[in-house]
């Protein structure tokens, strides 16, 4: 009887895309503990491609650590790897790291990446993780306050989906006040929504964007009052100008979403829209109202922008970071998605 043929062994190398990050995020929380159950004490590490050279990376995974059994390192950006050498450096380490208890997952928010990059992992190696249907999304709200003790009404429920994020990292966050302020088995109703999520609601990307989508103001007014809610969320504890652009980005990638289902003769059917994330009458109205101030094209260069800004805050540090946002803000709804060269 002839031996059974050996299963190849693989890298414990991961591509992980997609816009989805609370499940992105609990898939990465998953791998960690597993890593630790098999190693025992693993150090932690997260860098963004583009900020940290890929060599460094790959030099630290290859090296023994003195202080663990295993490291655990996280790449986030994956979409700006591109160059071949970098491709080349990544594909030989996965094949020379079979026997290595240390773990690299690459990150993106992007629905995928570099194709040859992608090519490298099999299938039980890469995921994308998808945002969820629109017609998911308030059966997956009901189920998360159910599950910590909690009723809440329908139309609560569609009042977050206007007022968050659609994605689950974000609903989660914003979503654990109620269960700080309320006794379980509260039932949640429009007025503890309006109570805990707008009136103490910290300025964020979501309501940057809409003061700068507001159609009946000026660019002038619009400009003014986004700067006064910039001014805030930089005043923040928690502020972070990656985060914020990558809010930025998402809103402006729901525009051209929106612009690509218009652009056609007619309406787009109901179904369409509530599958792009446009099931609330709030949510049209916003993004009718930015559609009407910035075509496709501009929405196109103002992502590019965006995704300069974000590589210049990355590679020249803090220290500018707010007179590049200001200049973000400035480009956006005076110069429609040019950059200036200087303040007007």
């Amino acid at each position: 009887m002839s031996a059974a043929k050996a299963v190849p062994v693989e890298s414990e190398v991961y591509l992980f895309t997609g816009p989805e990050n609370g499940d992105k995020n609990d898939a990465v929380d998953n791998l960690k503990a597993a890593s630790e159950k098999k190693n025992g004490a693993v150090d932690f590490y997260r860098y963004y491609a583009g900020e940290t050279r890929l060599m460094d990376v790959i030099s630290q995974l290859e090296n023994v650590s003195l202080f663990s059994s295993a490291l655990f390192v996280v790449l986030k950006n994956a979409e700006l790897i591109k160059g071949k050498d970098d491709i080349a450096l990544i594909s030989s380490y996965i094949r020379g790291s079979q026997d290595s208890p240390n773990t690299l997952i690459l990150e993106s928010d992007e629905n995928s990446v570099e194709k040859s990059l992608e090519n490298l992992f099999p299938p039980s190696r890469k995921k994308v993780f998808w945002e969820m249907f629109d017609n998911q999304k308030p059966q997956w709200l009901v189920r998360y306050f159910q599950k910590n003790g909690f009723q809440i009404d329908m139309e609560a429920v569609e009042q977050i989906l206007d007022m968050v994020e659609n994605n689950t990292e974000a609903l989660k966050s914003e979503c654990s006040r109620f269960f700080y302020c309320f006794e379980a088995g509260h039932q949640v109703t429009t007025e503890d929504v309006d109570k805990m999520l707008s009136h103490n609601r910290e300025e964020n990307a979501f309501t940057l964007f809409a003061a700068m989508a507001n159609p009946s103001a000026s660019p002038k007014e619009r400009l003014e009052g986004s700067m006064a809610i910039l001014q805030k969320i930089r005043l923040s504890r928690d502020s972070s100008g990656t985060a914020l652009l990558a809010g930025l980005a998402y809103c402006f990638r729901q525009l051209r979403t929106w612009q690509a289902l218009h652009a056609g003769q007619g309406e787009p059917a109901e179904s369409q829209l509530r599958a792009a994330g446009f099931a609330s009458k709030k949510k049209r109205t916003q993004y009718a109202g930015a559609a009407r101030i910035w075509g496709p094209g501009a929405a196109a260069s103002i992502l590019s922008l965006i995704a300069a800004v974000d590589m210049d805050i990355r590679s020249g540090g803090a220290l500018l970071e707010d007179t590049s946002l200001a200049l973000l803000l400035y480009g956006i709804i005076i110069k429609n998605g040019v950059y200036p060269a200087k303040y007007e």
